[in-house]
């Protein structure tokens, strides 16, 4: 601007450089235009152009300015950042560099170039394949020989005319590309984008500025200004990008790693968190690309996704509170260690105390001159009781197995053998006490109705430790779904027992990925790995007692994510294909 001003006070116009001074200063686009108008000069129409450019250059890069400070995903950012430069500049093309996180190389990040037709980094898909750029050398040696790194390790602003003819930099890779595509790189400015601390996070690369005609022409000094600028505010905008994205880094490390923590905790369910995370979000995305039918005004933004994604990883979080004698229970008698082992030996010793009586018996009855028949009476009745008292432990430790449904009989005849008595040491002791005949009488699982309740209390748990941490508002629901997943439609689930009217599509998904993902999962060794026909035919009761969404459900067995999550995830003898 100082370059056009000093021309046109040389053209006659006395003081111009001071009135544009004040006006630009004001930053007000009506009062330079209104100074304009009370000039009486012969150059008024040369001023207005200049300083309308000028303005114009302002304007945009306020403009832009607050797009970059509104934009928080990070390569939209990146991808913004060069498309604002370039059209600033007008140069036919541009890269961006981001200086890695040990700060020993440039990492390219963004690569456009319009002539090519390439567009590669960013949204674009296309992925750079090309190496790095490295600051340092073997030794600790600073690269300066590339202008990138140069520009990284100083922050100077580097201005070429014509990189054919340019000295002291190495244009090896320039030259290559030229080379290779009959491209033709000419002018270049690279310019360093320093952070609020000053650190030089990254490098802003243009190349071959355009005149109106298209022709290749050198940056010119006004742009250099305003192009510095811009780097100023993106450097900005990038390191807030790049914070936003740590903390997002950091919550989902932490996340996963509290999973990763439940999971570990029981051997039973390692990996079962993970499972229902792929499976939800197999869900969401398949709806996300319905177009016709039940769901096809349904959509959930990025933000709704990231929502139920977080609240998919902490569904369990409420377990890290139970014991894990409880959630692990296998079996009936199981608690910190399964008690089958001491109901097994109590009776063995039972058994002994019988042979004990059999043999001071027979003792007296020889004492007595009894005859071989009276002995071998003896021996045969002890026999049977001997004989009935092993069936007994037999039928016990079947019991304390989950496999079969405890009918009015069967808990009748434990609690028959639970009112028998043998002594020992002087005192009187039932075969089984009050709390394991409560276990072995559980008529369907492992868990009593006490336990249950702890089990389920890991929902309400859940809410709470979730709805104590301080989630952004995109993110409020996260609470609210993660609990939800053992809620069911009739209004019989928990933790608070919503209906089908309160219960958000989210929590509905998530609960159909967790229900198929236990009943598949072929990593749990108190049972075998259940195929796919059971598992569908189990969903479909539940679907019949409007227990699950039905919607749900078929979307999830009829669009095929099932056969891909099952090809996947299980064990090739779990599926059936028919």
């Amino acid at each position: 601007m100082r370059k056009n001003i000093a021309e046109l006070t040389a053209a006659g116009i006395s003081d111009i450089e001071k009135f544009l001074d004040d006006v630009v200063a004001k930053s007000r686009r009506t009062v330079c235009q209104q100074a304009i108008e009370d000039l009486t000069c012969p150059m008024k129409a040369a001023v207005f152009s200049v300083l309308e450019t000028q303005m114009s250059l302002v304007d945009r890069l306020t403009e832009i300015g607050l797009a970059l400070s509104g934009e928080t995903r990070l390569e939209r950012l990146l991808e913004m950042i060069v498309d604002e430069a370039r059209v600033l500049t007008k140069a036919d093309a541009g890269t961006l560099y981001i200086v890695d996180k040990q700060g020993r190389k440039l990492d390219f990040s963004i690569l456009q170039n319009d002539t090519m037709q390439v567009r590669m980094g960013g949204t674009s898909g296309n992925e750079i394949t090309l190496p790095a750029v490295p600051l340092y050398y073997a030794g600790n040696k600073p690269n300066k020989s590339n202008v990138s790194s140069y520009c990284a390790l100083t922050g100077e602003t580097v201005n070429i005319a014509d990189v054919y003819e340019a000295e002291g930099f190495d244009f090896t890779g320039p030259r290559k590309y030229d080379a290779a595509t009959g491209y033709h790189s000419k002018s270049m400015l690279v310019l360093a984008l320093k952070n609020h601390e000053q650190d030089i996070i990254g490098v802003l690369q243009l190349l071959n500025a355009l005149d109106e005609d298209g022709e290749v022409i050198e940056f010119s000094s006004n742009v250099v200004d305003i192009v510095g600028s811009l780097a100023s505010q993106a450097a900005i905008a990038l390191t807030n990008a790049q914070l936003i994205q740590g903390l997002k880094d950091l919550l989902y490390s932490v996340i996963q790693s509290i999973a990763a923590a439940i999971d570990a905790k029981s051997p039973y369910t390692n990996g079962h968190i993970e499972r229902v995370v792929t499976i939800t979000m197999m869900i969401a995305d398949k709806i996300n690309s319905i177009e016709e039918g039940k769901y096809a005004d349904v959509h959930l933004s990025n933000d709704e996704l990231e929502e139920l994604k977080l609240a998919a990883w902490m569904h369990d979080v409420g377990k890290i509170s139970i014991p894990e004698h409880v959630v692990d229970k296998s079996t009936k008698l199981e608690t910190i260690f399964d008690r089958s082992e001491l109901v097994d030996a109590r009776f063995r010793l039972i058994s002994e105390i019988i042979k004990n009586r059999q043999l001071e018996e027979t003792i007296e009855a020889m004492k007595n001159g009894a005859t071989p028949e009276k002995l071998s009476e003896i021996e045969m009745s002890y026999a049977v009781k001997l004989e009935q008292v092993e069936d007994d432990r037999l039928f016990i430790s079947s019991c304390n197995i989950p496999k079969e449904f405890m009918s009015d009989d069967r808990i009748a005849r434990v609690e028959d053998i639970a009112a028998r008595t043998y002594e020992s040491n002087g005192e009187t002791f039932n075969w089984l006490t009050e709390n394991e005949v409560l276990n072995l009488c559980i008529r369907k699982g492992t868990l009593t109705d006490d336990e249950r309740k702890i089990i389920e209390s890991h929902a309400a748990i859940t809410f709470e430790m979730l709805s104590r941490l301080p989630f952004p508002k995109r993110l409020l629901r996260v609470p609210e779904y993660a609990a939800g997943h053992h809620e069911r439609l009739d209004g019989s689930g928990y933790p608070k027992g919503l209906g089908e009217d309160e219960l958000p599509l989210q929590a509905r998904i998530m609960a159909v990925a967790d229900i198929f993902e236990a009943l598949t999962a072929k990593d749990r060794p108190y049972k075998k790995p259940m195929k796919l026909a059971q598992a569908i035919e189990i969903l479909g009761f539940m679907v019949k007692d409007n227990h699950i969404d039905s919607d749900i459900c078929n979307l999830f067995m009829e669009s095929g994510l099932l056969m891909e999550y099952a090809h996947a995830e299980l064990d090739p003898s779990q599926i059936d294909e028919d």
